[in-house]
């Protein structure tokens, strides 16, 4: 009788072992190739892996809408549909808002340099100069004369420069408006690639795992990477809303009691300003702490004193809170490796490239811990000790026996 043959038990993964001589040349040809050829072919790189990002982002939702059936092309149009018409509604509803508030802001200031009122008839920063200046001189610091240099540079511009202005600032509004119209092309070419890569995607994600099959019970390399970047995403845009609320509400309680005036009519504008840059990696905070600082200095120095000490509340709230509550487990990165790669994004990129490098390093990352379970380096053997003044190897050979001792 023949027996059925017995099926071979499981057997760990395959590791891939890089020989010496590879990591020694090949590694590094493979890098400097790499970064010549992503250097002289760097924008269509850029939309690619734009394109990569949002295709990897999306691809739960459309793997979702197919487990109740849906054709993958319908779920891909669904997803796109939805995920085009939430953004315009966001972008139109913030272009609204901003409009209108600068709109506001630009005649407020005409008004304040322009304008006189009052008995006797004087504008709004010839009164703040005059305020100012009394309570310096109660507060003992007559030395400190801004009334007189301050109407001097009043009085050297007019009403046509504040005209002119305020009329750039509007004309430098518009002409941003129209810069981001001129990235329609590119924005359009980003949206067609992804689709392409989205139709794709479970079939690059099947030929991935049958070239690199994962580990029993772990996950696959392109989930890694999704869940990588949709923790991320999910983290900064908690943390973007958390800051900028927390910014508005601010400045709105601080107009409520008297400490900003005026401050409440901006607060919006101000939560929506400090919540796009808190985007920003490092310089965000500081970025979005500028404008309500250099507002509430023009109205008095008090309130410029407030508003810093709120931003300086927020930020410790978002160092010793938010930020390891929120983010502390979306990217988990050293340090030196996310300002290496900010740097190197704005250099190869500019400021695009800072906003896509965190997003990049987080789908590495995964991807780094992914190979990092099947690829090892060989090992290189033990140094021999040498004779350093004649250059001898006083190691036996690993060949070598002892001798053997003589017969008697």
């Amino acid at each position: 009788m023949v027996g059925t043959p017995l099926e071979p038990p499981d057997r760990p993964a395959m590791r891939i072992e890089i020989p010496r001589w590879i990591q020694l040349v090949g590694l590094p040809l493979l890098l400097v190739l790499a970064w010549i050829v992503a250097g002289a072919v760097r924008h269509v790189v850029f939309l690619f892996l734009v394109a990569l990002l949002i295709a990897l982002l999306l691809n739960p939702l459309v793997r979702g809408l197919g487990r109740v059936w849906i054709p993958r092309s319908f779920a891909v149009a669904i997803v796109y549909l939805t995920f085009a018409a939430a953004v315009a509604v966001a972008v139109i509803g913030l272009a609204t808002v901003v409009v209108q508030q600068t709109r506001h802001a630009s005649h407020r200031v005409d008004n304040y340099f322009t304008v006189e009122s009052g008995h006797p008839l004087e504008t709004g920063a010839v009164h703040d100069l005059t305020r100012t200046q009394a309570w310096f001189d109660s507060h003992h610091l007559k030395r400190i004369r801004v009334q007189k240099q301050g109407t001097k540079f009043l009085n050297s511009i007019g009403t046509t420069d504040v005209e002119k202005y305020t009329t750039k600032t509007l004309n430098w509004a518009e002409g941003a408006g129209l810069a981001v119209v001129g990235l329609l092309f590119s924005i359009v070419l980003v949206i067609v690639v992804s689709v392409y890569m989205l139709l794709d995607m479970h079939r690059l994600a099947a030929a991935v795992d049958r070239r690199f099959p994962p580990q029993p019970g772990s996950t696959p390399l392109i989930e890694r990477m999704e869940q990588a970047l949709a923790s991320y995403v999910k983290g900064q845009l908690a943390l973007s809303f958390i800051i900028g609320v927390s910014a508005g509400f601010g400045i709105w309680m601080l107009s409520i009691v008297g400490l900003l005036p005026n401050g409440g009519h901006y607060a919006i504008l101000f939560g929506i300003w400090v919540a796009i840059t808190e985007l920003i990696p490092y310089i965000g905070p500081w970025l979005g702490a500028l404008p309500p600082l250099v507002y509430a200095l023009v109205q008095h120095p008090l309130s410029a004193l407030w508003v810093a000490l709120l931003f300086l509340g927020i930020q410790q709230l978002e160092g010793h809170i938010v930020v390891p509550k929120v983010m502390g487990h979306s990217l988990r990165l050293h340090p030196l490796l996310v300002i290496f790669g900010l740097l190197a994004g704005g250099e190869i990129y500019g400021f695009p490239g800072i906003l896509v490098a965190l997003p990049l390093l987080a789908a590495a990352r995964a991807a780094w811990g992914f190979f990092g379970e099947r690829v090892e380096l060989a090992r290189w053997p033990a140094e021999q000790p040498v004779d350093q003044a004649a250059g001898i190897d006083l190691a036996p050979a690993a060949s070598e026996s002892p001798a053997a001792p003589a017969s008697p």
